[in-house]
């Protein structure tokens, strides 16, 4: 490395460099083994802190769930638990882990308790949020513990630790946890408990990692054969705590990649045709993609087209069931509409029947403005046909009986010639006309 080179790692190195706003170490080790115990207003806070995030998450308010993040001591023992093992303080880790168990405890019970006492009981968009934990939570407990142990250890800690604790969000999962356990749903527990135990691991081991790197001394008696122990639970846990978020992960990220390769081929095979998507959903107990669609009206083989085309977007393990317009029914449509309640799925309904609505009539002015149109073609040909007209009326007539209540559809030609024409021309003329017209009745009329 030349000199330059030197001199430019030393300026960058500069800049990153925390050493030097380096707290004291007996200060910040003694902050951070203040806030460890829960006993007293300590927990008393705790208690309401976690009431508050119970009350956010039943009346689905973001902005309460984040004040009860404020006032939450939660960080204390989770933060002196990865500061004892980077110095190997044994008795501060006993210490630590004891009040986090009791704080973890307690909250769960509180929240329960809310719970089963509240008349609302319906889990909400916030609450379900915290039931299925990823690797990106992982990421999030990273970052947030790395910046927390910063604040606590150097001297411009600003407002740092407030920002951690909503990032982190270590009181919702504990709210969620209580919540299955009061309403019976043990996979709302444990899938927001391994959100709440994935914080507690990589925010203790971003403080661990962050100890060992502001150098902060170890404790001048160390038994080596014990803190080998310890760093191989430390390893064991990070690992078995990644292992189901990683998983979870990879179906998440394989679910986008699949609704993303859905949502084009519903755009480039079905709305690019003229028809109007109510909803598309995939049925994994049948293994089929079920598309409602009104407007135009796609043919069979259009949809056979659609199904061969769904290889290219990698969906060929997918069967494709397309139901139009009127041919959807209740119960299909509480199987396949995205609604997930009665009301929306009534609007879903009354949408998809305007829509059978508008077609009908649109159907019906096509219908009655064919023949005017039709009228102003075939003028060149009827001159062929028969060279004494002069012109020609089409029109849809209903034709009611007066004594009973049949009536009769037909369609009146009303063609005007120059003379008379002999009875074989114009049976010729009434074939011609009711073949090109490909009219079910035709009455001619020449004047």
């Amino acid at each position: 490395m030349s000199q330059q080179e030197k001199s430019l790692w030393q300026v960058i190195k500069g800049y990153f460099n925390t050493l030097p706003d380096k707290e004291n170490e007996k200060d910040t080790i003694q902050q951070i083994s203040s806030g460890v115990a829960f006993h007293g207003a300590n927990l008393w806070v705790l208690i309401f802190a976690i009431l508050i995030a119970s009350l956010g998450l039943n009346v689905n308010s973001t902005a309460v769930i984040i004040g009860a993040m404020l006032i939450s001591p939660l960080m204390g023992p989770i933060i002196g638990m990865g500061l004892a093992v980077g110095i190997t303080d044994l008795e501060l880790l006993k210490r630590s882990a004891t009040h986090y168990l009791v704080a973890t405890v307690i909250s769960v019970i509180t929240a329960m308790l809310y719970f089963i006492i509240t008349p609302l009981t319906e889990a909400q968009s916030e609450l379900l949020a915290r039931t299925s934990p990823t690797l990106y939570d992982v990421l999030i407990a990273l970052a947030g513990g790395a910046a927390g142990i910063l604040a606590l250890s150097t001297k411009g800690k600003g407002n740092v630790l407030p920002g951690v604790a909503i990032a982190t969000a270590l009181m919702p999962p504990l709210c969620t946890a209580g919540y299955g356990l009061a309403v019976g749903n043990l996979s709302f527990f444990f899938g927001a408990f391994y959100l709440y135990f994935i914080n507690t691991v990589f925010i203790a081991l971003t403080t661990f990692l962050g100890v060992r790197m502001l150098r902060f001394k170890r404790k001048a008696a160390i038994d080596e054969a014990r803190l080998a122990v310890v760093n191989r639970y430390i390893i064991g846990a990070v690992v078995l705590t990644m292992l189901p978020a990683t998983y979870m992960t990879v179906n998440i990220v394989r679910e986008s990649v699949k609704e993303n390769a859905i949502l084009r081929f519903v755009k480039n095979e079905f709305e690019a045709k003229g028809a109007q998507i109510i909803s598309h959903k995939v049925d994994d107990e049948n293994n089929s993609l079920n598309i409602i669609t009104v407007g135009k009206r796609l043919t069979d083989s259009d949809i056979e087209l659609a199904q061969k085309a769904m290889d290219t977007y990698q969906l060929a393990d997918l069967k494709l069931n397309v139901i139009q317009g009127t041919q959807t029914d209740s119960l299909m449509l509480s199987q396949m509409l995205n609604g997930n309640g009665s009301t929306t799925l009534a609007k879903d309904t009354k949408l998809l029947e305007q829509a059978d609505q508008i077609q009908a009539l649109k159907e019906k002015n096509d219908k009655y403005e064919r023949l005017p149109k039709l009228a102003n073609d075939i003028r060149k040909e009827l001159k062929a046909i028969c060279p004494q007209a002069t012109t020609v009326s089409l029109a849809y007539v209903t034709e009611a009986q007066i004594d009973t209540t049949s009536t009769t559809n037909y369609v009146m030609a009303v063609v005007g010639c120059k003379g008379k024409l002999l009875p074989t021309d114009k049976n010729r003329l009434h074939q011609w006309l009711n073949a090109r017209l490909k009219a079910d009745s035709l009455r001619l009329v020449v004047e």
